[in-house]
């Protein structure tokens, strides 16, 4: 009597736990079921929002679930990639991140790194171009150089704040090309656009930044792109030498924006999120928004991902230590 009690008991624990199981397996296999967030690190209007804006628009179309874009803003870009690193793991608070997670944790802003999230895709790499003023002598990069080895410390640079990503590609091309990366002193600005308007005003002699934010000065007649530090040369700047082609050696660098979540994302998740991501990447509605704003599509798959952003930490890591700002 009591082994027959003891084998209905197991056999309703056993039903039960089955149930709990394809319970389960169906929820994963309805994901996603709710709204899914993406957080932005930067603030509205830049580059890094719009972006992601649109990939929230697309994915959304894909998923057939709501995709909110929401900004976190604060401490240096810390605030946003610190918010995705500790969301919940479940697929439903996603994030752009961006090559400042590269850099971060090197000056001593934050202990995260690219190490902290599941990569879901490269979408975007602006390579960094080497400018200036229209009426400068300078005709290419070697003529540059060769004025600053002449008289290190006369000539300045500006694009971003002291240690970002457009002062690293300076500091970073004058070592790849056998000077002091402080050779040319960095003029701290709010941004490329402010770095720019002071190299027209002759404050300044070099603006590294995006050929794109340039573009505007350029097609005015006042700012010339002596290079571009790619492999390649850009679409949109065809005429543009590599920096490799316009001074013999190699230092490739650039703003990158990616997709992540947090780490620690589970397969079922991500069986839908890589796949969907890369058709958003491939939509005609995200490459015409792209081409329209001069933002190269830059794709990599979650394990291209992985690669880049530990090539990119490395190489941000040696040229803080160079210019002595790394902690």
């Amino acid at each position: 009597m009591k082994l027959t009690m003891v084998a209905k008991t197991l056999g309703i624990a056993a039903t039960a736990i089955g149930m709990v199981a394809v319970s389960s397996g169906l929820a994963l296999a309805k994901y996603p079921e709710r709204p899914i967030q993406i957080i932005i690190p930067w603030g509205a209007g830049g580059g890094t929002d719009a972006t992601g804006r649109i990939i929230g628009t697309v994915l959304q179309k894909e998923l057939g679930v709501p995709v909110n874009v929401v900004n976190r803003t604060g401490g240096q870009g810390v605030v946003g990639h610190s918010a995705i690193a500790t969301a919940d793991p479940d697929g439903y608070t996603l994030g752009v991140v961006t090559v400042e997670i590269a850099m971060m944790h090197w000056v001593g802003l934050t202990e995260l790194s690219y190490k902290d999230y599941t990569p879901i895709g490269l979408y975007n790499a602006d390579p960094a171009g080497v400018q200036v003023r229209a009426d400068s002598p300078w005709k290419d990069v070697k003529d540059m150089l060769a004025a600053v080895k002449a008289a290190p410390g006369k000539h300045k640079g500006s694009g971003t704040s002291q240690g970002g990503i457009w002062h690293l590609a300076l500091a970073g091309m004058l070592r790849a090309g056998g000077l002091d990366p402080n050779a040319v002193p960095w003029v701290p600005s709010d941004g490329a656009a402010s770095g720019l308007k002071e190299l027209v005003a002759s404050g300044v002699d070099i603006v590294t930044c995006s050929p794109t934010e340039a573009a505007p000065l350029t097609q005015a007649g006042k700012v010339k792109i002596l290079a571009v530090m790619n492999d390649t040369r850009m679409d949109a700047f065809p005429d543009v030498p590599t920096l490799k082609e316009a001074a013999g050696f190699d230092w490739n660098i650039g703003a990158w924006r990616s997709l992540n979540g947090p780490k620690g994302l589970p397969k079922e998740v991500m069986d839908v999120l890589v796949p969907a991501f890369k058709k958003v990447v491939d939509s005609a509605e995200f490459k015409d928004f792209m081409a329209k704003r001069g933002f190269p599509i830059v794709y990599r798959d979650p394990a291209g991902l992985t690669d880049w952003s530990a090539a990119s930490d490395k190489n941000m890591g040696e040229v803080l230590k160079a210019v002595g700002i790394a902690k």
